[in-house]
């Protein structure tokens, strides 16, 4: 039985480029894999012969002679006229196959790295720190100096875990390539070596410095930045200064969370600040003046006359600064009309005085929503 055309088989034209020869060859591996069809012939024959032809057309040598002399010209192509894939050929598997089948390890779990390894680069772990600071810091900004514990690379061995002279050896597993091969069913794979980690070496001799770890538990000081109006929770990033990497990978980032201290006078919303004054009776029927003290300083705020209990005054762009804004919020003075809980004699009689020179509203308050509703179920 002769075979079919190759680009035929992957539903693709001689011009296809890299990126469309995976995503045809990934379509049709989710759709005729042996896992996802067991005891299916059919479906592992084509999932063969898709893997064929993805194996040819992935190598531009192969490919070239294909396009050139068809199946014919596969014979002198690398691969002793088998037209089925090699590992070399397929080193990039893992990229098409290990999301959806879970081939990540098979395949060797990364990219190829120093020696011939598969041990893949990754970042450091993030780290956070929790930075309590004023309501006033919080209005003005700061600057502030934290010490922040981390892991860091070991200065001896220079993250290698071993004896600077003579604390490595090549493992025996992997003779130092930090790989081997597998043949599963109809595919030769590589797989990282478990050995070694892929690293193709093994400690012999730990290091005095770390014991082996390749870090240590360093307590770094750093500077932070702390913009005028942060507010509870704000997250300030410092790139690069969390955790190491491992196999040459960046580190991590700190990242820098705030608490707000409550303060006594003021409470924050949002980017306006809330205070109470408290006047008496007196000044809230004549009118008065007050000086409240905001962060900026003193600042004389007329109360008219007639003011009542809960009014609120506003200074303007007195309050919190917009981050990374202009403007500001306001400072917002609550009046609060304190009336005495003990008159001595002489006020007694002002009050008796005056209470008869007052007009009285004798009319009733209209009933609410509430008791007209109890009423009706009564």
């Amino acid at each position: 039985m002769s075979k079919r055309d190759y680009y035929e088989v992957l539903g693709l034209t001689k011009g296809a480029d890299e990126a469309a020869l995976k995503a045809a060859y990934r379509k049709l591996a989710l759709q005729y894999h042996p896992d996802r069809n067991p005891g299916d012939k059919a479906a592992e024959e084509k999932f063969k012969e898709a893997a064929e032809a993805y194996g040819v057309l992935a190598d531009a040598q192969k490919r070239a002679a294909y396009d050139r002399f068809g199946h014919q010209g596969l014979s002198g192509a690398a691969g002793g006229g088998q037209a089925g894939f090699d590992p070399e050929t397929f080193g990039d598997f893992s990229d098409i196959l290990g999301d959806f089948f879970g081939f990540g390890d098979l395949f060797g779990g990364g990219r190829r790295g120093g020696g011939g390894g598969r041990t893949r680069a990754r970042q450091g772990e993030h780290l956070r720190y929790d930075l309590e600071i004023t309501l006033e810091d919080a209005i003005r900004g700061m600057s502030a100096e934290i010490q922040v514990p981390r892991a860091e690379q070991c200065v001896l061995c220079k993250g290698t875990g071993a004896d600077a002279n003579d604390g490595l050896t090549q493992c025996a597993t992997c003779k130092g390539r930090g790989e081997v091969l597998l043949q599963q069913g109809f595919l030769t794979i590589r797989q990282t070596c478990r050995t070694c980690s892929g690293r193709g070496q093994l400690i012999r001799k730990a290091c005095a410095k770390c014991a082996g770890e390749g870090f240590q538990r360093i307590d770094r000081k750093l500077r932070v930045t702390i913009p005028a109006g942060v507010d509870n929770g704000t997250r300030l990033r410092l790139a690069n200064e969390g955790q190491s990497g491992t196999n040459g990978g960046p580190p991590g980032d700190l990242f820098v969370v705030l608490q707000i201290k409550e303060h006594s006078v003021f409470e924050r919303r949002e980017n306006d600040l809330h205070c109470t004054v408290s006047i008496n009776v007196a000044q809230a029927a004549l009118g008065t003046e007050l000086d409240v003290l905001t962060f900026d300083g003193l600042d004389r705020v007329k109360v008219p006359e007639g003011a009542q209990h809960g009014e609120q005054i506003r200074i303007r762009n007195k309050g919190v600064p917009y981050l990374n804004s202009g403007g500001r919020g306001d400072v917002i003075v609550n009046i609060h009309v304190k009336v005495p809980g003990k008159l001595s004699r002489e006020q007694r009689k002002l009050f008796e005085q005056l209470r008869e020179v007052l007009p009285t509203d004798t009319e009733p308050q209209e009933r609410g929503l509430f008791d007209k509703v109890k009423d009706y179920f009564m």
